[in-house]
């Protein structure tokens, strides 16, 4: 296709570039690098055209369209970021490493903080070859192409975490301790090396120095990602103290109590609850949704429904309505819980949003309760008010996906995208769930093609994109793309995605270290069990 769209000549650049468009849209990378091509090649002055078929190209297989439209970028605009890093991932790409370095090292010496960022980037994602990638950041460290400032030091440690590569963060690492001793983001960085090789409790002992500068924790924003390492690195209880004495806003609350919930502390979560009732006499309704949260993860149901039903108004008092039929079910009082939720759907001054989620929420309470019929009607019911509501046909999709009615799970995706053509969701959804439960590779890898192109930094996308590439059997590219998505996202499913790709490649004992990171994460994830199944772990 795409040597069709090249060799055709174009009546003029419009049309080309409306070509592209159709062909990225429709997921076909290498068609749409092509016409953009045909466009920049009818335009010598125009240098976005030329970025664009790079951009897409570099997404794409097409090597050769790449080095033309890489050509033509450079011609046009020799000095812009954008170019620079896009030759050097063509560089990497190519095992072409003193290439990739000499474009990198400019985007270092010349380009600021826009070049130090793009430069990381490169390095993080523009090879299949982590290797290489950790030994051109090496060679820029050991040239002082990389800035003495936190920032630059930061970065780079970060990525050379990422790349897999201890040694040379703790080189990096070495430099930043004597330049910068006291720098939070470098001894965040620090914190999480030390965290992921095993040594928890210096991990933490770094955290707590930092928590101890009165300097570091003036800063809002400093002291809640302290807070959050603490939970990265296993001590959330840690994390909630740090905000103990924080500001009385209910954001700090919020983010206190869930520390607080992840640590198990019911105790603490008590003295919080306790501490927010006497302050709760004024009808605001986000401190008494959140007074509701607690009491229902206290296993307070009836202060539970108290707090729900006391909220006055605002969006909180939708999604108090929504809470209170979970806490009725949860007493088991399903009729109540039922007859809520039908006040809620029908409820013709609540935002068409909420009446809609009352729908879904029944169908989850339903499939509780043993799924079946039950859990069906709510759905056709639901869909009935609300004819083709993409969140009722997605919540539905996957009940069929989880009974093994592949044929309908497509269906109700497919009705979600002849609507809106571009859904992200509805895309990756059914992408993944052609890649993973049936032998329709290539149309897969078309529909996530498509959603990564619309939100490339996407942690489910990048993991539906290597599992795909993986059950192509193209298992170096999807283990690249699987470590990428689950530096973005902690989550189960990407984890144990992992754990079988590195186990088919041989690698078992760091196969095993995923699989039992995502059993700490979930161990019900179905993703995981197959994978447990499949590896005999």
């Amino acid at each position: 296709m795409a040597a069709q769209a090249r060799d055709r000549v174009a009546r003029d650049p419009l049309e080309a570039v409306i070509a592209a468009e159709f062909a990225v849209s429709a997921g076909r990378l290498d068609e749409g690098t092509a016409w953009y091509l045909e466009a920049a090649r009818a335009l010598p002055e125009d240098a976005e055209l030329a970025a664009r078929a790079t951009r897409y190209a570099l997404m794409g297989r097409d090597d050769v369209a790449l080095g033309e439209a890489l050509g033509l970028w450079c011609q046009r605009a020799p000095e812009s970021v954008g170019m620079k890093g896009a030759a050097a991932t063509l560089a990497l790409r190519t095992g072409k490493g003193r290439a990739a370095r000499s474009e990198l090292e400019s985007l270092l010496r010349e380009d600021g903080r826009e070049g130090l960022l793009t430069a990381m980037s490169v390095l993080g994602t523009g090879s299949s070859d982590q290797a290489l990638s950790a030994k051109v950041l090496g060679q820029l460290f050991d040239r002082d192409a990389i800035p003495h400032e936190s920032l630059a030091l930061a970065s780079a440690g970060e990525l050379a975490l990422g790349l897999g590569d201890q040694a040379l963060f703790e080189r990096i690492d070495g430099v930043a301790r004597v330049a910068f001793p006291d720098d939070p983001l470098t001894a965040l960085v620090r914190s999480r090396h030390l965290h992921q090789t095993g040594r928890s409790e210096e991990a933490k002992a770094v955290l707590d120095e930092l928590a101890a500068q009165p300097g570091v924790t003036a800063h809002p924003r400093m002291r809640e990602n302290i807070a959050l390492a603490y939970a990265e690195v296993g001590a959330p209880a840690a994390g909630a103290a740090l905000l103990e004495d924080g500001p009385p806003e209910l954001r700090w609350l919020a983010l206190r109590a869930s520390l607080l919930a992840q640590a198990e502390d019911k105790e603490g979560l008590g003295r919080l609850y306790d501490v927010l009732k006497t302050d709760a006499e004024a009808p605001n309704p986000p401190r008494r949704l959140l007074l509701g949260q607690l009491a229902e993860y206290l296993e307070l149901p009836t202060e539970a429904l108290d707090w729900y039903r006391s909220v006055p108004g605002g969006e909180q008092r939708w999604l108090a309505r929504l809470r209170i039929p979970k806490v009725l079910h949860d007493l088991d009082k399903d009729d109540e819980a039922y007859a809520e939720l039908s006040r809620l759907q029908q409820d013709g001054d609540a935002d068409g949003e909420y009446r809609r989620d009352a729908y879904v929420m029944e169908a989850e309470l339903r499939r509780e309760d043993g799924g079946g019929d039950a859990e069906l009607d709510a759905y056709a019911r639901g869909l009935a008010a609300f004819v083709d509501d993409p969140a009722l046909l997605y919540a539905r999709a996957l009940m069929w996906e989880r009974r093994d009615d592949i044929a309908r799970a497509e269906a109700d995706l497919r009705r979600i995208l002849v609507a809106d053509p571009d859904s992200t969701a509805a895309l990756n959804a059914l992408g993944y769930t052609l890649a993973d439960r049936t032998t329709r590779y290539d149309e897969a890898l078309e529909l996530i093609e498509r959603a990564r192109v619309a939100e490339p930094g996407n942690a489910a996308i990048i993991d539906s994109y290597g599992w795909v590439l993986y059950r192509l059997g193209r298992n170096e590219e999807a283990l690249v793309e699987l470590r990428r998505a689950y530096v973005l996202e902690k989550d189960a499913e990407i984890a144990a995605h992992l754990g079988e790709v590195l186990w088919v490649l041989g690698r078992h004992e760091e196969a095993r270290r995923y699989l039992e990171e995502a059993r700490a994460i979930d161990p019900d994830n179905r993703a995981l069990k197959r994978a447990l199944e499949k590896t005999a772990s």
